[in-house]
């Protein structure tokens, strides 16, 4: 099977050694032509000479704007695609976008495959991610053989859309355990509270959540895990879920603290890093604040 891959970034990049280490040639296409050879792929000159090549495409982008620009836009997949093609969206992506650009491709006789991803740069590096996907049962079983090379856990959720749903779901309450835990770090470190001691209580108690469990130990030393999902991208998956849970008509009470969270790290200056240094955001907002011991 002759695997393409678009975005070759902070994960597709790792996916994509991933794939090639399983045993499949890659070729790729990034706007940054250098990430190709560095994840070990071939380059490719355009989304459509991707298309053209392969069998099944994989994308790992941004958002719903830019999957849809790189599937329906000049030299997109589109124009390369043929009957028989699978397109795995492996991006956090509007369902209702995804929906449509399933119908787009399905015209073609291609199918179209939302698969959210959740575990982070180092869970892609390890492949162990676990995958949410949407889409016919079918043509997930014929890619699974490349997913299981960067996946510990597929989940198939139901049809077209789904996967995507899922994933902004999940998010929501990975962004709403991150920005309510760093509210209490920055709390607990002004209130005088040994932080590895507090960490501790709180993972043997009822606050305990993802944050608490994988993040804080680290980054109360210092270790921001570096290289995993920015603030401005988790500000942009957060709105994703506002905007799908009104659709859905489901009154959302806790999103809009979530949205300012983030909103606040990108006014502070934290955006394009990491999201866990929503930590420094709210502490600057706070008089300062940095939950690190100050070094003797």
């Amino acid at each position: 099977m002759r695997v393409g891959f678009v975005g070759l970034g902070n994960m597709g990049g790792r996916i994509t050694r991933r794939i090639v280490a399983g045993g499949y040639p890659v070729l790729g296409f990034d706007v940054d032509p250098a990430r190709a050879a560095e994840a070990g792929a071939s380059a490719a000159s355009s989304p459509a000479a991707v298309a053209e090549g392969a069998d099944t495409v994989l994308l790992s982008l941004p958002d719903s704007p830019v999957v849809e620009a790189v599937i329906l836009g000049d030299d997109g997949i589109l124009g390369g695609a043929r009957p028989g093609q699978v397109v795995v969206d492996l991006s956090t992506s509007s369902p209702s976008s995804t929906v449509e650009l399933y119908r787009r491709l399905g015209e073609l006789g291609v199918e179209f495959v939302d698969a959210g991803i959740s575990g982070g740069a180092a869970a892609a590096e390890q492949g162990t991610l676990t995958i949410m996907a949407g889409g016919s049962e079918d043509a997930l079983d014929r890619v699974r053989p490349i997913l299981d090379t960067f996946s510990e856990r597929i989940f198939h959720m139901g049809a077209s859309g789904a996967g995507h749903t899922a994933k902004l779901l999940n998010n929501f309450l990975n962004g709403v355990s991150l920005a309510a835990t760093a509210e209490v770090m920055v709390a607990a470190r002004k209130a005088g509270l040994e932080l590895h001691t507090f960490l501790d209580v709180l993972n043997n108690s009822s606050g305990v959540n993802f944050a608490t469990l994988n993040r804080f130990p680290r980054i109360v030393d210092g270790d921001y895990l570096e290289g995993g999902l920015t603030g401005n991208l988790m500000l942009k998956d957060v709105r994703l879920y506002a905007d799908l849970v009104r659709e859905l008509d489901v009154r959302t009470l806790t999103s809009a603290g979530c949205i300012e969270a983030f909103e606040l790290a990108a006014e502070f200056g934290y955006g394009e890093q990491i999201s866990n240094r929503i930590v420094d955001a709210i502490g600057d907002a706070s008089g300062g604040v940095r939950l690190q011991e100050p070094s003797t």
